[in-house]
């Protein structure tokens, strides 16, 4: 059954994961004092920008990369549903969750392993369950423990999956998640997902709300040391991806519009797609190639950038 647009304005909204505090939120949550790291350079450098779009699809949104350029992410069909896709090649294969009312691919691995989420027939917006795709394109499905929903952001090489687990809302209950082969590991930050690791898991990225400044940050934690981390003139910013050098990806958000960055060391590298009012950063992989959307006309587009 397609989903009701208002629903799917909702989910896609909230693919971004950029909360807002919320006024009644706990003030002794356990997130962790942020340091303030050094405030790098901004620049903006030649890109070559390709757009990557389904075909008949009213919005694209690439979601990972891996090193040999396979692409993942989600769009919103003519049929009003959301659907999982693969580009590899030059060409795009279309999933979904057998029995899921939309499905929304988020991170592919090096042998081309997806990871991502989905959602039921009547259930509420905040609603996702994790799903790993194997590179044959067998489906199996899993849900945190204890709680009722989980959100599958990306998947290493030795096949620990990073994301979120939350319940019936994105701010209090939501924190971000290791599924590792030792076990299950949480952080302490508020309203925090988990976007990416490095392949040895000494650096992790994502974003989370941080309640003493009250907007939306990026964190980066080496070798279990968290760091809050914003783009310089930014007024969100969000991690959403790491390649296996360090080099971070993702959102931030000044006073004209939203625009994509990596974080390479000390130096920034901003994103905007040529001629875009919005341009979002998701993925990038191993060869610093990243993936994620630009809107123009009113349109949400995919593209590649190398």
């Amino acid at each position: 059954m397609p989903i009701r647009a208002r629903s799917i304005a909702t989910r896609l909204a909230a693919a971004t994961c950029v909360a807002a505090a919320a006024a009644c939120a706990d003030q002794t949550s356990t997130a962790p004092e942020p340091a303030a790291p050094s405030a790098p350079l901004l620049a903006t450098r030649d890109v070559a920008y390709t757009t990557l779009d389904v075909t008949g699809a009213l919005l694209t949104s690439p979601q990972g990369i891996n090193a040999r350029g396979d692409v993942t992410g989600f769009y919103l069909g003519i049929d009003n549903v959301v659907h999982g896709f693969v580009w590899s090649g030059g060409v795009v294969t279309s999933f979904d969750v057998p029995g899921a009312a939309g499905t929304q691919a988020r991170g592919i691995g090096p042998s081309g392993e997806i990871v991502g989420s989905y959602w039921r027939p009547g259930e509420p917006g905040v609603a996702a369950h994790g799903f790993r795709r194997s590179a044959a394109g067998d489906i199996t499905t899993f849900d945190n423990p204890g709680h009722l929903y989980t959100i599958a952001q990306r998947v290493l090489p030795d096949g620990t999956i990073l994301g979120c687990r939350h319940d019936n809302d994105t701010m209090a209950s939501m924190v971000g998640v290791t599924y590792a082969p030792e076990g299950v590991s949480e952080i302490g930050a508020f309203a925090s997902m988990n976007n990416g690791a490095t392949p040895d898991g000494r650096r992790v990225v994502g974003l989370y709300t941080n309640m003493m400044t009250n907007r939306g940050e990026a964190y980066i934690i080496d070798d279990g040391v968290f760091t809050s981390y914003m783009v310089p003139t930014s007024i969100m910013t969000a991690a959403w991806d790491v390649n296996p050098r360090g080099d971070v990806a993702g959102v931030y958000r000044n006073a004209s519009g939203f625009h994509g960055f990596v974080l390479s060391g000390d130096a920034v590298t901003t994103f905007d797609f040529p001629g875009a009012t919005a341009t979002r950063v998701f993925g990038i992989n191993a060869a610093g190639a990243v993936v994620g959307t630009y809107v123009a006309a009113g349109k949400t587009h995919g593209f590649v950038a190398r």
